[in-house]
């Protein structure tokens, strides 16, 4: 899988060309977006990482071009620019995922691998359950009469009780699949996460109210209810 690394920091880029190619894929950079939007067009790469802010055209405009171009290659934005503006501006212009700066590239394997298996259609885009819309690569989740971007760990948690609804999570599981820690009696981080994901879709002037369906088992952990 060949990869094509737009970034004008060279350190971040060292990294970035380093880790894929340690993981097995073939990675290009380019410094500036000029640069990269020629070489996005003469060549074909399983997926584009981007950078935002970049000398002479900046990664908007670079995946506007792209697009315009008729090229649908997965394209992932890396920036520092994590305001929700800047997230929803890049996916209205085309981008399919938008990793924040600092990143673990661990992660960002995992999404160009996520996306070059959603584009070879191996994958469903959005996930429904219990009056919750999931897309599992805009991490937008849509309930009632609001739409949100989720934090990385938010999604990997609702995307894990959507895939099973009605089972108990313990939190010690929860911890294992989304922090990959082992059970800490001491941490709350998995009853932190989940406030925060009730009270970012809790809506007020809902004409349709329903109880919130992540349901919590006192004692033992959460379930998505499903009846």
């Amino acid at each position: 899988m060949n990869v094509l690394i737009i970034e004008d920091e060279q350190k971040i880029a060292d990294i970035l060309v380093q880790g894929l190619q340690a993981s097995g894929f073939q990675a290009n950079h380019e410094a500036d977006g000029f640069r990269g939007l020629n070489t996005a067009l003469i060549k074909n790469f399983d997926a584009i990482v981007m950078d935002v802010s970049m000398p002479l055209m900046d990664g908007f405009q670079v995946l506007a071009e792209i697009r315009r171009k008729g090229i649908r290659t997965p394209v992932i934005m890396l920036t520092a620019r994590t305001e929700l503006a800047d997230r929803l501006q890049g996916f209205e212009s085309g981008a399919d995922d938008y990793l924040a700066k600092p990143f673990f590239i661990e992660e960002l394997i995992v999404r160009i691998k996520t996306l070059i298996a959603r584009k070879a259609g191996n994958i469903e885009n959005v996930v429904c359950q219990s009056g919750l819309t999931l897309d599992r690569f805009k991490r937008l989740v849509h309930w009632e009469n609001r739409s949100v971007v989720l934090t990385q760990r938010e999604f990997v948690l609702l995307e894990c009780l959507m895939l099973s609804p009605g089972q108990i999570f313990s939190r010690q599981q929860i911890l294992k699949h989304v922090w990959n820690m082992d059970f800490d009696p001491g941490t709350n981080v998995v009853d932190v996460c989940i406030q925060r994901l009730r009270k970012k879709l809790s809506s007020v002037d809902s004409n349709n109210w329903q109880p919130f369906p992540i349901e919590t088992i006192r004692g033992v952990g959460y379930r998505l209810n499903n009846t």
